[in-house]
């Protein structure tokens, strides 16, 4: 039996066709165009954790990016959503920390990217997990660890 490695469950089968390839956060993202119809996208700073820039509580608003593939067969229109979360389950009945769901277009058989800046409190040090997906397809799982700060 094949299990999700972000979530440890199976997955439900239910994701669509479009689909997110890769989310992360990061420090900053920039597009620049290539030889032939290409794009290059670069990231920089990517992170999973960072120390806290003052003891907590602390709010900060990192920059998660998701890149999302529409096969030629699909319409290319889609919904990405993400809820920033306590914990790892996405289906809690925790108060979510934060939440975006905004709609978008792709040109089918290319690429996109939707960037969210989440406005997110610590209360104190841990771990906030992004659960982020596409037309309400299976969840994709990224988590950001708020360390102590540098003495």
């Amino acid at each position: 039996m094949w299990l999700d490695g972000a979530t440890g469950r199976r997955p439900t089968g239910k994701d669509p066709n479009m689909h997110i390839v890769s989310a992360l956060f990061v420090e900053n993202f920039e597009m620049r165009q290539a030889p032939g119809p290409s794009t290059r996208i670069d990231l920089t700073g990517a992170m999973f954790s960072m120390a806290a820039p003052s003891p907590a509580p602390v709010t900060l608003t990192p920059h998660l990016v998701a890149l999302i593939y529409c096969p030629p067969e699909e319409s290319g229109q889609g919904v990405f959503e993400v809820i920033f979360r306590s914990d790892r389950d996405p289906e809690s009945e925790t108060e979510p920390v934060a939440r975006n769901v905004s709609p978008f277009n792709v040109d089918p058989g290319k690429f996109t990217y939707r960037l969210v800046r989440g406005e997110l409190e610590f209360p104190d040090y841990g771990t906030v997990f992004a659960h982020c997906r596409v037309d309400r397809g299976d969840w994709h799982l990224v988590p950001f660890t708020l360390l102590p700060p540098v003495a």
